[in-house]
């Protein structure tokens, strides 16, 4: 099962002002977290919890994009440590001596790397063994294999005069699997064609995009 544990990097100071942010040397505004702080609050948490090889990861607008892909890469890990970013970042040093990675959950910048920290725990620990009450509820999520997720219904089987597609009520497992993946496939083209480019998809279902995707469903 996976521990969490969250810790201050103020804790890891000399000072009696716990300083963690000075200055930059190059001038400008805002402050930029200090290396010393950093290195003792990694070198001195990891034992125990991290081996030397799992990830250092540096949360970051500057890393690399954060992907259900990643987050299944970073599951397998035993251990992982996340550095929450903050001000106008951190010291270079940190980057190039500590720091084995740099993830960003988006184009887009935030007050601190905390909540990306929240984020990527999430994405990661709903992943391992255990932790999910049903190990096949994250093999069908979003991204997992390329595809946006099919669309979900429950009871009641009509509201509103909107009813359930009848494939559903069914019972022939054989045409749901099948409505599912083409309603997977048609939901990515529409909505995230980017990804649709790359998916793993058979000559037929491409061919099957093509002429159907400006017609309705």
């Amino acid at each position: 099962m996976a521990h969490v544990a969250v810790h201050n990097i103020r804790d890891f100071t000399h000072d009696k002002h716990r300083t963690v942010d000075d200055y930059p040397y190059s001038g400008g505004p805002g402050m930029v977290l200090k290396p010393e702080p950093i290195f003792e609050a990694v070198e001195k948490t990891r034992q125990g919890f991290v081996t030397d090889g799992d990830p250092v990861v540096l949360l970051s607008p500057q890393g690399r994009p954060f992907t259900q892909q990643v987050a299944r890469g970073l599951s397998g890990c035993s251990g992982l440590m996340l550095i929450c970013g903050r001000y106008e970042g951190v010291d270079e040093r940190v980057r190039e001596h500590l720091v084995t990675d740099e993830i960003s959950i988006g184009d887009y910048v935030l007050s601190g790397g905390e909540l990306a920290a929240m984020v990527v725990i999430d994405a990661v620990v709903r992943l391992i063994p255990g932790v999910l009450g049903s190990p096949a509820s994250a093999d069908s999520d979003s991204y997992n294999d390329g595809l946006l997720e099919y669309p979900q219904y429950t009871r009641p089987e009509v509201y509103r005069d909107w009813p359930v597609p009848s494939v559903l009520l069914s019972g022939n497992h054989s045409k749901i699997a099948q409505w599912q993946r083409r309603q997977a496939i048609w939901r990515t083209a529409e909505r995230r064609p980017d990804l649709i480019e790359k998916a793993d998809l058979s000559d037929g279902e491409r061919r099957w995009i093509s002429e159907n995707l400006s017609s309705p469903r």
